[in-house]
């Protein structure tokens, strides 16, 4: 199963023009992801803020066919975690070590910046028409994925950007609540919306008890624009969506050549196991076995 429930986004502006908003309840994304991956309670949070910033990200792009990869190359023991975002804010992604955990730090929260370390955050988009994606890299600020992705656009893009994520983790490493605001502030913002939205960032601090307290997204997008008056543009619905398939596999195994493919399953039977390769997807753990006929077959078109 490649879908699950679907967690909801809204997107809105200040009715100044100075700034726009992303609000998402990231909570069954997150929860799907969770369950895939087996994360630790300390992958959980780190993932999970990655999906959620992914995802408002995504929605940001010009054309359906687009899509944003957001990645975070650290050197702690999480390894890299790497997650894509389709035009509709449709995630999927992947921690490197799901099952890495961290003492919690004296605050009570979770250690994600410990456990991502020192490194580099990389935005790329892949944009319908362009001869290369568009990307950007950063170095890590903390680790803690919201204050990175606001150093990224603030550096890389100039946009000075305010972005708070966060993930709740029960007993029995149950996500509780997950979600995200981004707020980035547009040309010829006003020098009184700017102090406002500067006052009010405190008060996102503790954003996934927000929607864990049942928050709505209307409720959390006036908690952030307190005293600025703004529209919603629309409210979505968007889920943990896998795209891959038997065919894209087969595809991929095929691509590394016949003389490849051939070594590989002469390996499989020198080791007493049957002449069949198998493939699994990084982010739905989803296993494809191919047996030798299926791979060695060759496409209608090169037998035409």
């Amino acid at each position: 199963m490649k879908t699950g429930e679907r967690s909801r986004m809204l997107r809105g502006m200040t009715q100044d023009g100075s700034a726009r908003i992303t609000v998402l309840n990231s909570s069954s994304m997150v929860a799907r992801a969770a369950a895939l991956h087996k994360t630790s309670p300390t992958a959980m949070a780190a993932l999970g803020r990655c999906l959620t910033a992914v995802s408002m990200i995504g929605v940001m792009l010009p054309e359906k066919e687009d899509s944003a990869t957001l990645m975070l190359n650290g050197d702690g023991p999480a390894g890299r975690v790497l997650c894509v975002s389709d035009y509709y804010g449709n995630v999927r992604g992947y921690i490197e070590h799901p099952g890495v955990d961290l003492p919690r730090k004296a605050n009570g929260k979770l250690d994600v910046g410990g456990a991502i370390g020192h490194g580099t955050l990389s935005l790329l988009r892949d944009i319908t028409g362009a001869d290369l994606p568009q990307s950007g890299t950063v170095p890590l600020v903390s680790g803690e994925v919201a204050e990175d992705v606001a150093s990224y656009f603030a550096e890389s893009e100039q946009i000075p950007t305010i972005c708070a994520l966060g993930v709740l983790v029960g007993g029995g490493e149950v996500c509780l609540a997950a979600g995200g605001v981004l707020i980035q502030l547009l040309p010829f913002a006003s020098e009184e919306t700017v102090a406002l939205l500067e006052r009010n960032t405190a008060s996102l601090s503790h954003i996934s008890d927000c929607f864990h307290q049942g928050m709505s997204n209307r409720e959390i997008a006036a908690l952030a624009l307190r005293d600025i008056a703004f529209d919603v543009f629309d409210e979505l619905e968007v889920e943990y969506r896998c795209t891959c398939s038997r065919g894209r596999m087969l595809e991929g195994i095929r691509r590394l050549g016949r003389k490849k493919v051939c070594e590989m399953l002469d390996e499989q039977e020198a080791e007493g196991k049957p002449r069949e390769l198998e493939a699994n997807c990084r982010f739905c753990n989803t296993a494809y076995v191919f047996g030798e006929a299926e791979l060695m077959e060759e496409k209608e078109e090169s037998r035409a």
